[in-house]
């Protein structure tokens, strides 16, 4: 990255204000919750996320305006021409792509979601962001991370800078214990939840934050008790960012009308939707490791009005079985399906069994649209989860015609 980044200017040095956000889970909803904030009121906010759900645009946002086609090749054309044949990785020539778009765009912050750990990602090149940042830390991407909490810690708390105040999630005690080590090698202040600052459900299911500054706003505009910590993690950060006045007007505004697909999104239009008989819901979550599986576990234990039934999909680099674990007490079967067009994913059967383990009846499918009318019952929610990769191609099978 630093000699891509060198040939083509070192884009990374010209950057708005950066708050860079690592984490295993809530990561890109902490961001989607700091952009609707920082947009309502009325700042410019280039982001990137990742993974995209159905097109490469979704990754870059320009000063609040998603990438065009045209600009985005002539992005990477650029980057091509720069790196001159050299190895290169896509996350990592795509990374490049967006720092050079943001360096040439005006705009008052940049939100960067790291791709996968920290300390040696692709986005990990600013050296003095404004804000880090780290989501709660849980097993994934062992193969990658290492295979304890303790090692993933590490690899997250990578992110930090000398003198830079970072945001800390709620953790487990090994994922405290690293980042505070290494926060105090570094001399990074740190502004940890249930220490410096606290997000709970108030009056009427608002949002009660105290840090800094004492805030009583709406509900999370994404569904979840989950959401509250994310929400939480982005006024967090903007409470520590020198000099930035957000009023609680647009505080509010930003936490009703945020938006993140495939967080917990209710699908109650298009191809998919429509199989749903009367008095039965369709929702989509890309959850897809143990954070995630509980997380969605506290949403199922919620949800008694209905029968819930899983269509299940699961990259076969992650813990399918830890992941079903906290949902199998909620609901009463799983529909099984392999990704379509990942070569990585589980195939129906392979699902099917990890459910089985997990305590769950579980049936295999050809495709998601056999799974979802197999799923589609009255009284029934459908929940579609376990990866981010499904996820995408649920919405593009959902944007299709019935």
């Amino acid at each position: 990255m630093s000699r891509l980044l060198a040939a083509l200017g070192n884009p990374q040095e010209k950057l708005p204000p950066v708050i860079h956000i690592a984490g295993t889970n809530g990561k890109g909803s902490s961001i989607a919750f700091l952009r609707a904030c920082l947009e309502a009121a009325g700042f410019h906010v280039h982001v990137y996320t990742s993974p995209h759900l159905v097109h490469f645009a979704e990754r870059i946002r320009i000063a609040g305006v998603l990438v065009s086609e045209d600009h985005l090749v002539a992005l990477l054309d650029e980057c091509e021409r720069a790196n001159a044949g050299a190895p290169i990785t896509f996350f990592e020539i795509t990374t490049a792509a967006a720092f050079l778009a943001f360096a040439r765009s005006p705009a008052d912050f940049t939100l960067l979601e790291v791709g996968l750990g920290g300390r040696f990602d692709a986005t990990n090149v600013v050296a003095r962001p404004a804000v880090t940042a780290i989501t709660p830390v849980s097993i994934d991407h062992q193969q990658f991370l290492g295979n304890t909490i303790a090692e993933i810690a590490f690899e997250k708390a990578g992110i930090l800078k000398p003198g830079v105040p970072a945001v800390i999630a709620r953790q487990s005690p090994d994922a405290v214990a690293v980042i505070e080590k290494r926060a105090h090698e570094l001399g990074a202040p740190l502004y940890r939840q249930d220490r410096e600052w606290g997000a709970r459900p108030g009056a009427d299911a608002g949002l009660a934050y105290r840090g800094r500054i004492a805030l009583d706003l709406p509900p999370p505009g994404l569904p979840g008790p989950h959401q509250y910590g994310n929400a939480g993690t982005a006024l967090a950060v903007l409470d520590c960012i020198p000099g930035l006045a957000v009023d609680t007007v647009a505080l509010a505004d930003g936490m009703r009308r945020v938006e993140w697909p495939a967080r917990l999104q209710r699908l109650d239009r298009g191809g998919l939707a429509g199989l749903m008989p009367a008095g039965a819901e369709l929702w989509l979550d890309g959850g897809h490791n143990a954070g995630g599986g509980a997380a969605l576990g506290e949403v199922a234990a919620a949800w008694r009005d209905k029968r819930l039934t899983l269509v299940f999909g699961m990259l076969g680099t992650h813990d399918a079985r830890a992941f079903l674990k906290p949902l199998a007490p909620y609901a009463a079967r799983l529909e099984a399906i392999a990704i379509p067009g990942e070569a990585n994913s589980l195939t129906a059967a392979e699902a099917a069994d990890a459910a089985r383990a997990a305590g769950l009846a579980a049936t295999p499918h050809t495709g998601i649209r056999e799974a979802v009318a197999a799923a589609a019952a009255p009284a029934t929610r459908v929940l579609i989860c376990g990866s981010l990769y499904l996820a995408g191609r649920v919405l593009a099978a959902n944007a299709e015609p019935r």
